[in-house]
């Protein structure tokens, strides 16, 4: 059994996880990234996509984000979301409409810049559909 910490994932509307953990697997925005106790100190930013959980206890819990930032020490890690719910909970129609909301920013982008970041975004919030929702 590996050693436990303490995770805590936070929106603006509410904690949603507050509990003793063995791991959690977090979409950074260089990658998915494995934080196990002890890790080494690191901050990074969260990209849209699933947070798995692996509960001290036993049971595995998957959340999905929309952004935000890790804050990860030895003795503990923090998410602060931008968004998140629970995957169990996902409504398929505010996908929808989040997916349809970046397309329409890739339509209204100004420039070349603001495009590609609307581009981004679009891409991972459909690869995260494809991930989380079934045909």
């Amino acid at each position: 059994m590996a050693e436990a910490f303490k995770f805590e994932l936070v929106s603006p509307e509410r904690l949603l996880v507050s509990q003793s953990v063995e791991s959690v697997v977090i979409p950074g925005a260089e990658g998915e990234m494995t934080v196990m106790a002890n890790h080494a100190p690191v901050m990074t930013t969260v990209k849209p996509g699933v947070v798995t959980v692996k509960a001290a206890a036993g049971g595995e819990e998957r959340y999905v984000v929309f952004g935000g930032f890790a804050d990860i020490l030895p003795s503990g890690c923090t998410l602060l979301a931008e968004s998140a719910v629970a995957v169990r909970d996902i409504d398929r129609a505010d996908l929808a409409r989040r997916i349809q909301e970046a397309r329409e920013d890739v339509a209204d982008a100004r420039d070349d810049r603001a495009r590609t970041k609307a581009e981004q975004f679009l891409a991972q919030l459909t690869t995260l559909e494809g991930a989380i929702l079934p045909a």
